[in-house]
């Protein structure tokens, strides 16, 4: 069986198949991961997740735009505050059945057989990756239990670093901007949320993924322009700006030498970050 870890979708449903054929996925046979944000901006994300929903045990993290579509669902942003492709998804008879879907998914994944984790943003720095998927694991449970209460308190950007997180709120909020929004932090995991380049002119905040030795390869997303370029051994970013008129990449767990992208004919349009 192959497994391909795919970047942010982001509802680019024709550019998704497109790159299935150029692999020549074989749904009996292979496994697909996504590593987040499979929804908004691109024109279909109905379609998008309806495929995803029927694969067979797909590997999937959440991103900030599925945390978004969560909480248009709830109706915890007002469908006119951010502009969003996700109408069609939110009044598709199905939508409950998408939404329960979204919700049991996890902010982080580690296979420790096959020795990789995949994260839409990135790991903070100083925690090791089993203190990671505890983290990860506390935030899934609030946001299962509760999902209308969790999409009203995950939203800001304080506090910056998690020694700050004073409140049972505050720590899962800093857990889901890391594993969600992070780019660049320090080397103790202070979050610099506002940079969205692909460079840093502070010195004493870099790409995460700088500050640590990873255990295994970890696949990420988020962080279009990279441009699918990180230099780091073991890491491998995924979001190539689908999206926005760049490529959808896909690449082979455990084979370090394939990476396959495919041109994206989607028409972007401006949501949240």
């Amino acid at each position: 069986m192959k497994t391909y870890l795919i970047g942010d979708v982001q509802g680019c449903f024709d550019s998704l198949q497109a790159l299935l054929e150029k692999i020549q996925f074989n749904p009996a046979t292979d496994q697909l991961g996504f590593v987040g944000d499979l929804v908004n901006r691109g024109p279909k994300s109905l379609e998008t997740l309806r495929f995803i929903y029927q694969l067979h045990h797909p590997l999937i993290v959440l991103g900030n735009h599925d945390l978004h579509c969560l909480a248009l669902y709830f109706q915890n942003i007002p469908f006119s505050k951010h502009d969003h492709t996700l109408q069609a998804l939110l009044n598709a008879p199905d939508c409950p059945q998408l939404i329960d879907f979204l919700l049991h998914q996890p902010f982080l994944h580690v296979d420790q057989l096959n020795r990789f984790a995949m994260v839409h943003a990135g790991i903070p720095p100083q925690w090791s990756l089993l203190e990671s998927q505890h983290h990860a694991s506390q935030a899934q449970q609030l946001l299962q239990k509760n999902p209308e209460k969790f999409l009203v308190e995950i939203y800001g950007n304080q506090p910056e670093c998690w020694v700050a997180a004073k409140t049972q709120w505050d720590r899962t909020r800093y857990i889901v901007n890391a594993f969600t929004r992070m780019r660049f932090c320090t080397q103790t995991g202070e979050l610099d949320l506002t940079n969205k380049l692909n460079i840093s002119t502070d010195p004493t905040f870099q790409p995460w993924f700088e500050w640590i030795n990873p255990e295994m390869d970890i696949y990420f997303g988020h962080w279009a322009s990279l441009e699918g370029n990180c230099h780091k051994p073991h890491i491998f970013a995924l979001d190539t700006g689908c999206a926005w008129g760049g490529r959808l990449t896909a690449r082979q767990v455990g084979n370090a030498g394939i990476s396959v992208n495919v041109s994206a004919q989607e028409q972007p349009i401006d949501s949240l970050e």
